[in-house]
């Protein structure tokens, strides 16, 4: 089973602090991308979703939950799957990169499919959504 690896980008004119505050706000997640609600299962360490908070997230009838691994203020916020996924060992990176005025945002993952044979499809579905996640935040981090 060969592990998939997931890149996809989207360019900003905010400035990467103002993106992160996006990225590090599950609640305005489901005002920008493809998911339908948020919830904070449990606090992180230092601040609400700093490391160690678990995050849920419902799309239709999908429930998953992730947990903050990592938090790097303005520069990266790292997470893994906990459930609800038909993958595992799920893990992403979001990193923002400046680009002159603006950020650029990196958003990267890599997972198993738990079904095999079933990776490249998860592979394209996950590119799909995660790219148009990305790019929500990128412009709600423009309309300020």
């Amino acid at each position: 089973m060969a592990r998939q690896e997931i890149h996809v980008q989207a360019p900003s004119t905010a400035p990467p602090d103002a993106v992160f505050r996006i990225v590090a706000d599950g609640a305005r997640w489901p005002s920008c991308t493809p998911l339908g609600s948020f919830e904070l299962e449990k606090p992180g360490a230092g601040a609400s979703e700093g490391p160690g908070a678990i995050r849920v997230f419902k799309t239709g009838p999908v429930k998953s939950r992730e947990q903050i691994i990592e938090v790097v203020e303005s520069h990266r916020l790292s997470y893994v799957a906990l459930s609800g996924l038909p993958l595992r060992d799920y893990r992403a990176n979001i990193d923002l990169e400046a680009a002159g005025t603006g950020t650029l945002l990196h958003w990267r993952s890599s997972f198993d499919a738990k079904v095999p044979g079933t990776g490249w499809l998860y592979r394209w579905y996950m590119t799909r959504f995660l790219q148009r996640a990305a790019t929500g935040i990128a412009s709600a981090a423009e309309a300020g």
